[in-house]
């Protein structure tokens, strides 16, 4: 998955200021207790953060976004 992807999946499942929210301030247990910007920046590859948002907030992220 492209990075571009990844944020336009996140900004869709979440609204664009939700989801910077999202990235910046929940840390997520399935990323080692990161963040999505902290996992992305130490080179995390997209679609493993992916499947931790998605397991994170399974009612959130619909299911054509998984």
């Amino acid at each position: 998955m492209r990075l571009t992807d990844f944020w336009t999946r996140l900004d869709e499942a979440f609204g664009p200021g939700y989801a910077a929210s999202i990235a910046s301030d929940q840390v997520l247990s399935q990323l080692d207790g990161r963040t999505i910007a902290q996992a992305l920046a130490a080179g995390e590859q997209t679609h493993v953060v992916w499947r931790a948002v998605v397991a994170a907030y399974p009612d959130r992220v619909p299911v054509r976004l998984r």
